[in-house]
């Protein structure tokens, strides 16, 4: 008997110490994150049969379990990864929001000073001060534009770098998971005890690696964490890891390429495929917004210098010479991955696109894809002319092979290479090239304009005096120069004239040949006369300025003027950063919610176990009053002997 109740005493202190401990172990690491709280499962011995029954033999300690939801802790490392990516995505996008709304680093404000002096010179064009005001806020805006652009490029650079230490954290973890993965396997060999606290790190670094990355995590038949990235490209499998690695984009090598190292070689990940995480939200910040941001304000420096250059050189500088390029403009980048020399020069700045441009060979022909929405140009010939840019293969070619591309970006350097060719005052184009005049001898009572010329102009500039006379027999003007058709519109029907014919007369029509645009309106006099001569007065002249202040307010960028393209800019990033934002406390929110679901599963709490130290204490203590109780009776059968 006594015998029996020693050993029924030990077992009952046994399993009591190892409540005991379990307790103390919980409430050491109630502030370890990730940690699951512990308890002791117990059972009866089994009983000896007696005759009279089978008669108890005291407990035993089974095991110690972890409380862990293996759902919830998957619907927490998605939280994980959703929370991680938004935020990644929101920092980011608000650094570049902050940028393009500062009115002391945004370029609207610059491009409005430089349109205040453009306007200035044309109320007092012989003003060097006004001339120098327009040069000091062109370089002011040209800077603006140079500063924005490198702002935006060491954003990308930065994310670069985030990108290559978010990379290493991965291949960190991966690493430690195969090595706790073989740790865990070892632990288990001796029996069917789960190794807890080995279990709970590698769910914390489970948990790490959902922060940088969206991650596919199987269990195996093993119970080793297999994980996979991407489309289903392995990250760990069993103990051991495959690591992931970052470099340089060969078609681009400001960016970094992410992908799955396989020897010497890399597949290469697009952002979609590691859409979470920390490592997705900078691929899908830098790819879908950071590169649209760079080509939009690019496309505007572009658009801008282009058209005031274009209406520059269709003016007279102080000197009476026609004018110049006013403002350096960028040529578009290729990069290729082919034999094959491709060319791109901008044809019309007007009908640029904000986006970079993908041309493949399959073969047998080119597909042209603009990046920014997917669309896809088919080219059967070259040359060939695409959102404003003419693409060519120079001769003499290297035969193309299937799979040679080229990756194009007409406007991405825009910003960043605009600058002021000229400082001199008196190469600004402030005069028109040519003046008209009504003779003091008509009789009648028809004026012509002052007439303008387009682009055409400079192929054929004027090169003397024209007088055009009108007959009233036949109701024409004569005196068009003798090799050049003449057009008339009026009312938006255009017609053409051959060259040497008399031009019937219409009052207010529009009269062009040779780039040259008038009108004469009124009722003429037969005889009456009007003249067109080149301009020598350009200092005092200021329709070409007047045509320069013009470019402010006109339709440059599909239908908006060039400040109109910069607020839908800033507009849509703001709009984005706000969509963002929500997002993310939308996630945040989220994460905290199956946090606290995961929690009042795993989680310690500190009362219930300060209960479960005293229920132990007094099992303990209860088991040791048995065996005191087995010891008297133990002396007491000795003491019959005596």
């Amino acid at each position: 008997m006594a015998t029996n109740l020693f050993g029924l005493g030990v077992s009952a202190m046994a399993t009591a110490q190892a409540g005991l401990l379990t307790a103390g172990h919980n409430i050491a690491n109630a502030n370890t994150p990730n940690y699951s709280r512990q308890r002791i499962e117990q059972a009866p011995n089994t009983p000896l049969f007696s005759g009279g029954g089978f008669v108890g033999q005291g407990v035993h300690l089974e095991t110690v379990q972890r409380a862990y939801d293996a759902l919830l802790g998957a619907e927490f490392r998605t939280a994980q990864s959703q929370a991680s990516h938004s935020q990644a995505y929101s920092d980011q996008l608000a650094r570049i929001d902050s940028l393009l709304s500062d009115p002391a680093s945004g370029v609207s404000p610059a491009i409005d000073d430089f349109f205040s002096g453009v306007h200035d010179m044309a109320s007092s064009p012989g003003d060097a001060s006004a001339r120098q005001n327009l040069l000091s806020s062109a370089q002011a805006m040209a800077s603006r534009f140079n500063e924005m652009a490198n702002q935006l490029t060491t954003l990308r650079r930065s994310t670069n770098e985030r990108i290559a230490a978010s990379v290493g954290e991965v291949n960190s973890i991966g690493t430690q998971l195969a090595q706790l993965n073989r740790q865990i396997d070892v632990a288990g060999r001796g029996g069917s005890q789960p190794p807890n606290d080995l279990l709970d790190k590698r769910d914390a670094l489970a948990l790490g690696l959902a922060r940088q990355v969206n991650a596919t995590i199987v269990v195996a038949d093993s119970g080793a964490y297999d994980v996979f990235l991407g489309s289903g490209q392995a990250l760990v499998l069993g103990d051991k890891s495959f690591t992931i690695s970052a470099r340089p984009d060969p078609l681009g090598p400001e960016n970094l390429r992410v992908g799955l190292q396989t020897g010497a070689s890399l597949v290469a990940y697009r952002s979609k495929d590691l859409a979470g995480g920390t490592l997705g939200g900078l691929l899908a910040f830098r790819d879908e917004t950071l590169g649209g941001v760079q080509d939009s304000i690019g496309r505007v420096a572009l658009a801008l210098g282009a058209a005031f250059n274009a209406q520059q050189k269709l003016g007279l500088d102080r000197n009476g010479a026609p004018g110049a390029d006013f403002f350096a403009l960028s040529a578009p980048q290729v990069s290729s991955q082919s034999a094959a020399t491709l060319t791109a020069t901008i044809a019309d700045y007007s009908a640029l696109a904000a986006s970079d441009y993908r041309l493949k060979f399959d073969g047998t022909g080119y597909t042209l894809t603009r990046l920014a929405d997917g669309t896809q140009t088919s080219i059967v010939s070259f040359p060939q002319t695409v959102d404003g840019v003419t693409y060519d293969l120079n001769p003499p070619l290297p035969a193309p092979a299937a799979n040679d591309s080229f990756l194009i970006r007409p406007v991405r350097d825009g910003a960043a290479r605009i600058g002021v060719l000229t400082g001199d005052t008196g190469l600004l184009a402030a005069a028109a090239p040519i003046r008209t005049a009504t003779s003091f001898a008509n009789t009648g009572g028809a004026r012509i304009s002052a007439g303008s010329v387009d682009s055409a102009y400079p192929a054929t500039p004027l090169g003397g005096a024209l007088s055009i006379t009108y007959s009233a027999a036949t109701n024409v003007l004569t005196g068009f120069p003798p090799a050049s058709p003449v057009s008339v519109t009026l009312n938006g029907a255009s017609t053409t004239y051959a060259a040497g014919a008399p031009v019937p007369y219409a009052s207010g029509a529009t009269i062009a040949w040779n780039g040259i645009q008038l009108q004469v309106s009124g009722l003429p006099a037969d005889g009456d006369a009007f003249s067109v001569v080149p301009n020598t007065n350009a200092s005092g002249d200021n329709r070409n300025a007047l045509a320069l202040a013009a470019l402010q307010t006109g339709a440059a960028l599909g239908g908006a003027t060039f400040q109109q393209a910069y607020g839908q800019l800033t507009s849509q990033v703001g709009n984005k950063a706000r969509e963002m934002q929500v997002a993310t406390g939308a996630q945040t929110g989220l994460l905290t919610q199956v946090q606290a679901a995961r929690e009042s599963v795993s989680g310690v709490n500190l009362d219930e176990e300060a209960a479960d130290l005293l229920r132990y204490q007094q099992a303990y203590q209860a088991a040791g009053k048995m065996m005191g109780i087995a010891g008297t009776l133990f002396d007491t059968i000795l003491g019959l002997g005596r």
